[in-house]
């Protein structure tokens, strides 16, 4: 195959003064005699190589005939639904020697038109076989790597309809089938796919990876699939979904990426990415609904998000944002969380449990219990700044010491029990060169402040004896 031939002579003439002669031969029914005089043209308007002196320049083979012959010759194949010839005739023309890349563009794009209105028309099964011969003319072919993305798309969401037949013989196959095809596709290399077209292509990827990974899970009943996405996510760039013509593909992204998140309880990812939703202009404008969901999502997810640096620094930013006050309930769960003071359960459950019980988030019963670990895990913290030892005792009456264990373990708090004594330690035993470097630190503070008041009070003198003066 190539574009790079020289053009010996202009055959317009020639192919305008047959194709009419061929349109009547196949509506006489010599379809094989029309077909067969196009392929003498289109041998000849293909294989012109003699450099085009008169035009002085390095023009490729006829170009124009040869792709105006390859597309009647498909036409006509076509319209005598005559589909085992039509086949045949595509991957023929394919195949010829020295065939141009441009007239295979073409005349695949025109089969591809013809897709939806085969499979309406003359059911699946003509429509899987086009669909076969169109993907095997295009493999391994870069010129043809968007058309063959196109046409595996439509392959997958077929196998994906299967998947969800009552009468599928096998669900589960034919869905790992949908997904495996798209998965082979790696758009993100195609210099000829636009970036929204690509973006939409992963998008499909993630979303059937995700529905193949819930199945599985579901199948198994035990422990969720680590990872979803197959061995890494897929790679989306969101510096492209911030443009505002984008926006629907920046939501579907998200959505997307919180459903992995929720699969997976990583709830500070869910919560970040609702924050990525939020500051969608579009969310953002509608205060009264989806922008006021999205809020109220990251404030449920962001409390119910182990306790991390990073968790930390999100919460007291959402705490000081002036949009949260409007939302009077989701304000004061947070504040809880941020204020240094111990949270009763019971008064939790009493003012907080009968709405949030409602809502989609905390309907599950897990992350109601995840809500209550959350909060113990505040209370053990809060103690641990303000006590360095308490008694088990006075302890178990205010926490729930299994959650301490489980603290200690994370690395949160560094707590020792001492249970002869009865008495739990919250500071650890400091060798003697921390408490030197501490008291050196310590006085070094205190000279620094000392110099200056000093030289406060050297300036003021000095101004008030110019003032004197």
């Amino acid at each position: 195959m190539s574009d790079n031939k020289k053009q010996e002579k202009d055959y317009t003439a020639e192919v305008d003064a047959l194709l009419p002669e061929a349109d009547s031969l196949a509506k006489s029914g010599k379809l094989q005699e029309a077909l067969d005089k196009i392929f003498a043209l289109e041998k000849l308007t293909r294989n012109c190589i003699v450099l085009a002196l008169d035009l002085g320049d390095n023009r490729p083979a006829d170009l124009s005939s040869t792709t105006k012959l390859a597309k009647a010759a498909i036409q006509h194949s076509y319209d005598a639904r005559d589909y085992p010839l039509l086949n045949s005739t595509i991957s023929l023309l394919s195949k010829k020697h020295g065939q141009l890349k441009a007239a295979i563009q073409a005349f695949v794009e025109q089969v591809i038109e013809w897709l939806p209105e085969i499979k309406k028309r003359d059911g699946e099964d003509r429509w899987l076989e086009l669909l076969e011969t169109l993907r095997t003319v295009t493999e391994g072919k870069i010129f043809l790597e968007t058309p063959r993305a196109r046409v595996t798309l439509l392959l997958s969401q077929h196998h994906e309809t299967l998947s969800e037949s009552p009468s599928a013989k096998d669900p589960k196959e034919s869905l790992q089938t949908a997904s495996d095809l798209l998965s082979d596709l790696q758009v993100e290399t195609y210099s000829s796919m636009e970036r929204r077209e690509k973006t939409e292509f992963i998008l499909e990827q993630m979303r059937l990876l995700i529905k193949v990974a819930r199945q599985k899970d579901a199948e198994l009943g035990k422990e969720k699939t680590k990872d979803l996405m197959g061995g890494g996510e897929a790679e989306v760039n969101e510096e492209f979904l911030k443009d505002k013509e984008n926006e629907d593909l920046k939501l579907k992204y998200y959505d997307m990426m919180i459903q992995h998140a929720l699969q997976r309880d990583e709830y500070l990812d869910v919560a970040k990415y609702y924050y990525k939703v939020w500051e969608t202009p579009s969310i953002k404008e509608d205060v009264n609904g989806k922008g006021k969901a999205a809020l109220e999502h990251i404030a449920y997810y962001i409390v119910l998000a182990p306790h991390t640096n990073e968790q930390s620094d999100m919460l007291h930013h959402l705490f000081i944002d002036p949009a949260l006050p409007k939302l009077e309930l989701q304000y004061n769960l947070v504040k809880c969380f941020t204020t240094q003071e111990l949270m009763r359960w019971p008064g939790i459950e009493a003012i907080y449990g009968k709405f949030l019980r409602k809502t989609p988030v905390f309907a599950q019963e897990k992350r109601w219990e995840d809500l209550h670990s959350r909060v113990v895990e505040h209370n053990i913290r809060v103690v641990a700044a303000y006590y360095t030892r308490i008694t088990i005792d006075r302890l178990s009456g205010l926490l729930d010491l299994q959650v301490l264990s489980r603290l200690v373990v994370a690395g949160m708090v560094w707590a020792k029990t001492d249970r002869p004594a009865g008495v739990i330690n919250f500071r650890a035993k400091r060798s003697a060169e921390d408490v030197m470097n501490d008291w050196s630190s310590d006085m070094q503070k205190l000279l620094s402040l000392v110099e200056k008041t000093w030289m406060g009070m050297n300036a003021a003198q000095a101004a008030q004896s110019r003032v004197k003066s």
